[in-house]
């Protein structure tokens, strides 16, 4: 039995439907729901649902060794959705919700660093997140970003010790957090932290 999912396993690795699972392995609908269930049972199956709710399975066996992409971890934790193809899979650890923000910043993409805003909602290992922030000198944007999204929505709240640690010096510059973007609507956060926000309120309409 073993040796027949995985011949299977082989056969179908990839991202399927039920449809496509028939069509290759030439079984009928049941037969296919058993054979993906057995390989769920193993650990070969992620389930994923598209835009328009339909299910899609990807089928390999990296999936079985575990760990997580910081993709997933966004997508899991946040409403905005993103698109992990161009990430490297990180297999046997767990990333975890202060490893995806710092990640998140690093990217320097608008679209993951909005979705990173959700994550302070969950994040409560602040002696962590500031180990990790102080490494990428990210002390100060982490902060910024921490403020605006507590005007989105209820967050964990950030102790004490780590904002007064990561406030600025009277003669701190101003650091971006992408090169080139400010905000017009969030000139206090921006001018206490000394960070430059790459949002307007129109920006976060997606968590209104």
């Amino acid at each position: 039995m073993i040796k027949d999912l995985e011949y299977k396993l082989e056969k179908i690795g990839g991202v399927h439907t039920i449809e496509s699972i028939k069509t290759l392995l030439k079984v009928d609908r049941i037969k296919a729901i058993k054979i993906l269930s057995g390989l769920r049972k193993k650990g070969y199956v992620k389930t994923k649902r598209l835009s328009n709710n339909k299910r899609v399975y990807d089928i390999s066996f990296e999936n079985r060794i575990g760990g997580s992409n910081h993709i997933e971890v966004l997508n899991q934790n946040s409403q905005i959705k993103l698109s992990g193809a161009d990430v490297v899979q990180i297999h046997g650890k767990e990333i975890s919700l202060e490893e995806t923000l710092i990640s998140a910043i690093k990217s320097k993409s608008l679209r993951q660093i909005l979705a990173s805003l959700a994550l302070f909602k969950k994040i409560n290992n602040w002696p962590y997140l500031y180990r990790l922030s102080k490494a990428e000198n990210f002390e100060r944007k982490v902060s910024a970003l921490y403020e605006l999204s507590r005007k989105l929505m209820k967050t964990r709240k950030m102790t004490k010790r780590f904002q007064r640690l990561a406030l600025p010096k009277k003669d701190a510059k101003y650091q971006y957090i992408i090169e080139g973007l400010n905000s017009k609507d969030f000139k206090k956060i921006e001018s206490r932290w000394k960070v430059y926000l790459p949002f307007n309120k129109a920006d976060l309409e997606d968590y209104s």
